[in-house]
C-alpha cells in the first residue's frame, strides 16, 4: 500500500508539472498581446506593464523581469512598439513603450484570433470564461 501511495504521489506530481508547462505555454504565446493591448491604452515603462499584468489578471499571470524585457525588445525589434527614454527630476531614466500606428490593426487581429481560440477551449473543454476586472483606480 505505501508503494501504491508513492507511485500516486509521483504520477500527481507528473501531472501537476505537466498542467505548468501548458500554462507556461499558454502565458509565454498571449505575452505579445498583453503587453500590445496595454501599451494601445497609454504609454508604459517595462516594471509598470509587468505590474499591470499582474494586477489585471488578479494575480493570476505573472513575468519574471528578464522574461518581460526580453519579449519588450524582440516587440521592439521587429517594430510592434515603439520605446523612448524618459527622464524625470529625481528618478531614474525609464524607457517607456507604445504601440505603433501601422500595428493596431494587428492588435486588433490578435484579439479577434485569441477570442475564437477562448470561445473554442469553452465549447470544447468546458473552461468556463469568467470576467474578472480589478479596478485599479480604489
Amino acid at each position: 500500500m505505501t508503494k501504491l501511495v508513492l507511485d500516486l504521489s509521483r504520477r500527481s506530481r507528473t501531472a501537476a508539472e505537466a498542467d505548468r508547462s501548458a500554462i507556461d505555454a499558454a502565458k509565454k504565446g498571449s505575452a505579445d498581446l498583453f503587453i500590445l493591448a496595454l501599451v494601445d491604452e497609454e504609454d508604459h515603462h517595462g516594471y509598470e506593464i509587468g505590474r499591470q499584468i499582474e494586477l489585471r489578471s488578479g494575480g493570476a499571470v505573472h513575468f519574471t523581469m528578464a522574461s518581460l524585457y526580453a519579449t519588450l525588445y524582440r516587440l521592439e525589434e521587429r517594430s510592434l512598439i515603439k520605446g523612448r527614454w524618459v527622464e524625470k527630476a529625481g528618478q531614474r531614466r525609464r524607457r517607456y513603450y507604445r504601440i505603433t500606428d501601422s500595428d493596431r490593426a494587428m492588435l486588433a487581429s490578435q484579439r479577434e484570433h485569441w477570442s475564437r481560440f477562448i470561445a473554442a477551449l469553452t465549447e470544447i473543454a468546458g473552461v468556463p470564461q469568467i470576467r474578472h476586472r480589478l479596478d485599479t483606480e480604489a
